[in-house]
């Protein structure tokens, strides 16, 4: 018997490994076509410290789940959200109080600013370091702890 837990959790750890490591490909192939350089986001903003801008949707369920990570890093971080094709900003500041989150979100409506950054693909996360270089993208979910990681990176 105990040989049997020992093999399935060989197996399982193995699954999970192989997952993180698709997932993480995955994630750098959909991020390879975003737009690269450091826009004009027409929003004030201390660009003397790493902003991290995040793109999302209310409809999209990853962006969903991924929602309270972004609003744990905005309680530290410089945090500017787009929620894309959401409806109006009334839907968005319901969507925002019902799920409990306050960080800042521009409601890009017709898609503009996500087509800028070239998105294809929900939430997508950039994060910019001081000097407003790209340090970090990533599409798809990302955990507060990697976020948090890569914030004090891009302050450095």
């Amino acid at each position: 018997m105990k040989d049997k837990i020992k093999h399935y959790t060989k197996e399982l750890l193995l699954f999970i490994v192989v997952m993180i490591v698709l997932a993480n490909l995955i994630s750098l192939y959909k991020s390879s076509d975003l737009n690269k350089d450091s826009l004009d986001i027409n929003y004030n903003y201390d660009k003397s410290k790493p902003i991290l801008i995040h793109i999302w949707a209310t409809w999209c369920p990853t962006c969903d789940v991924e929602a309270s990570n972004i609003q744990s890093i905005s309680k530290d971080y410089q945090v500017l959200t787009f929620a894309v094709k959401s409806g109006s900003n009334n839907d968005i500041a319901n969507y925002m109080k019902e799920n409990e989150l306050d960080f800042k979100v521009i409601n890009d409506q017709n898609g503009f600013y996500a087509s800028e950054f070239k998105v294809a693909a929900y939430p997508t996360t950039l994060i910019y370091d001081k000097d407003q270089n790209l340090v970090f993208s990533e599409v798809g979910y990302t955990s507060t702890i990697g976020l948090k990681l890569r914030m004090w990176y891009a302050s450095l």
